[in-house]
């Protein structure tokens, strides 16, 4: 079985044009909308760091949440896989970005703090293994050049 190329289609719409378009850095709204087929609109804005609304997900925060669900989609896959019953999951993930003076910038890790709560007392010992890889599958982790670490903690106990 060799490798399987997948692709992912998407729009991001730009809604931020008070009436001026970009007629000046000031007079426009960062806000944006990640759109795909037959899913609801993401609200998107930039960082208010850099004059976008903070109840709106910014790029940063997205590429965070994405190494965070792709580790934990790959941890639930082992953990079925190996018997283990999850109940609960949680991932209180971080990223560190520095910006330079030029204006550019660059990830420089994330940090991942996974919490299981699996049944079986007996197989905590287990999933440490099972995140490290978890960590070595995940696409997204994968693809980047920054280090992603994690740091997980497992309890056992019903939801």
């Amino acid at each position: 079985m060799g490798d399987h190329e997948h692709h992912y289609q998407l729009s991001v719409v730009w809604t931020g044009n008070r009436g001026t378009g970009t007629s000046g850095y000031r007079d426009y709204s960062r806000d944006h909308e990640v759109q795909a087929a037959g899913k609801p609109a993401l609200p998107g804005s930039s960082d208010p760091n850099f004059r976008g609304d903070g109840s709106r997900y910014n790029p940063e925060e997205l590429l965070v949440a994405s190494l965070s669900t792709c580790h934990m989609l790959w941890f639930l896959h082992l953990c079925a896989d190996a018997g283990i019953v999850v109940a609960a999951y949680r991932d209180d993930a971080s990223g560190a970005m520095v910006e330079h003076p030029d204006g550019s910038g660059e990830f420089t890790g994330v940090t991942l703090r996974p919490q299981a709560k699996i049944i079986d007392r007996a197989r905590i010992g287990e999933t440490a293994a099972l995140h490290d890889r978890a960590h070595a599958l995940c696409f997204v982790a994968r693809s980047v050049k920054f280090p992603v670490r994690h740091e997980p903690v497992t309890t056992a106990g019903p939801d």
